[in-house]
């Protein structure tokens, strides 16, 4: 009876039930029907052991960090360096939207702060300069999944956490492929510009003009290079890390920039604790879930499922792309990595799958699915930036999608795209 709790988890989801009440509610359901009280108990209390983690002090940090980072006009800047370089092409703005992801994605590593910050200012200037409203929502909601995929990134973090692996290899190895995606959206805008007759953002910048922005951009594009520079010299750990990004924000916005003021900082802490809260409230509930699939044996029984299908690991790693692809569409990318991390992981790493090509796969697929419809987050925030239907969106992304499938079907089948990197840094062996 307790192999019921997934099912009943699902018909939660549809109901429409808050993700993190589902996955407290529907093993909570099933084992008080079984008479497990003693099991309840260690259920709700896995919820705070789960978040009582050093490594994942790092997640609010970063949202601090990235916070700071926005209201003190940090993404201004970066759209202004994204145009002076690349504005003066056809469907410049759109270009402009993906490469300003793309460096957003160092600073936050959230696909919602990208959308919700890049969002507000690019989707009313790409509609003004002739864009539809659903094609600017739609780039920058399909853009904003870079963010968790380039370092720093949350979901790294959770999955090193889950897993045991090293938050620098799982940083490392998801640079190229974060950049893949930046670069194959791009090279679809392109196709896409002289077919619809996409506009021209802005004239083409004198080399003067490009290195005054990029002077205004070099503070905020430093922060990753101090994050990860610290990280892979040993000078601090990955939350110390995030820290230190915090207090490298704090020092931009109010004494280099100059673009903060102490009124904006209990707005700031406000909004990061909020979205924090939500994030470690889904790991900690998703943990206690765990638990209960271990009592339950369901892990062993997928496991013996999967491995019943195929014993050639390039025919398991299609299915499981599918699999995560799926799943993606309802459930939140950290969630889903604690779930589905301890049972997929070492069946793949028994195959011979390097365990942080493996995560970097995963990782990927299931930040995709923020942006995949029914379900995915930054497909409503994208709406409620933007003002557009969810269902419009959904349908105006679909080109984008294409080309992030093509790109987690490149990482899954060309190892060295993604440990060819943490390798050379002798992460990987």
């Amino acid at each position: 009876m307790l192999t019921l709790f997934l099912p009943l988890f699902l018909v939660f989801l549809m109901l429409g039930l808050p993700v993190v009440f589902g996955l407290i509610a529907a093993p909570g359901i099933l084992l008080w029907l079984n008479g497990q009280e003693r099991d309840i108990a260690l259920l709700y209390r896995n919820v705070y052991n789960g978040m009582d983690s050093f490594p994942l002090m790092a997640i609010p940090f970063f949202m601090l960090a990235g916070e700071l980072m926005n209201r003190g006009g940090i993404t201004l800047r970066l759209v202004e360096f994204s145009q002076a370089l690349i504005g003066h092409l056809r469907g410049g703005l759109a270009h402009v939207n993906v490469l300003s992801s793309v460096m957003f994605a160092g600073l936050s590593g959230s696909a919602v702060a990208d959308t919700s910050a890049l969002g507000s200012m690019l989707i009313p200037a790409m509609e003004k300069q002739g864009y539809t409203r659903k094609f600017a929502a739609a780039i920058t909601a399909a853009s904003s999944v870079i963010g968790p995929i380039i370092p720093p990134s949350g979901i790294m973090i959770i999955y090193a956490y889950v897993m045991g692996e090293s938050v620098a290899a799982l940083f490392l190895a998801g640079i190229v492929p974060g950049l893949m995606v930046g670069g194959g959206l791009m090279l679809l805008i392109w196709r896409m510009a002289d077919k619809y007759d996409f506009p021209v953002a802005s004239r083409r910048y004198s080399w003067r003009e490009r290195g005054q922005a990029s002077l205004k951009a070099f503070w905020p594009l430093m922060t990753p290079v101090i994050i990860m520079g610290g990280i892979l010299g040993g000078v601090f750990t990955p939350t110390e890390a995030a820290a230190i990004a915090v207090a490298y924000a704090l020092f931009i916005g109010f004494f280099v920039l100059r673009t903060l003021k102490l009124r904006d900082v209990p707005g700031i802490l406000n909004q990061a604790g909020m979205t924090s809260a939500v994030v470690l409230l889904l790991v900690g509930a998703a943990m206690a879930f765990k638990t209960v699939a271990s009592l339950s044996h369901t892990p062993e029984m997928l496991a013996s499922v999967i491995l019943g299908l195929s014993d050639n690991p390039l025919v398991l790693l299609f299915l499981i792309n599918i699999l995560l692809f799926i799943v993606g569409m309802f459930l939140d990318a950290g969630p889903a990595i604690i779930i589905l991390g301890p049972i997929l992981g070492p069946i793949f790493t028994s195959m011979g799958v390097d365990s942080v090509h493996f995560a970097i796969i995963m990782a990927v697929n299931l930040t995709v699915g923020l942006a995949t419809p029914p379900m995915g987050l930054v497909l409503f925030v994208a709406s409620s930036v933007s003002g557009e239907k969810v269902e419009t969106i959904s349908r105006a992304i679909l080109p984008f999608l294409a080309v992030e499938v093509i790109v987690i079907f490149l990482i899954t089948y060309i190892p060295a795209l993604c440990l060819t990197i943490p390798r050379l840094a002798g992460f990987v062996n």
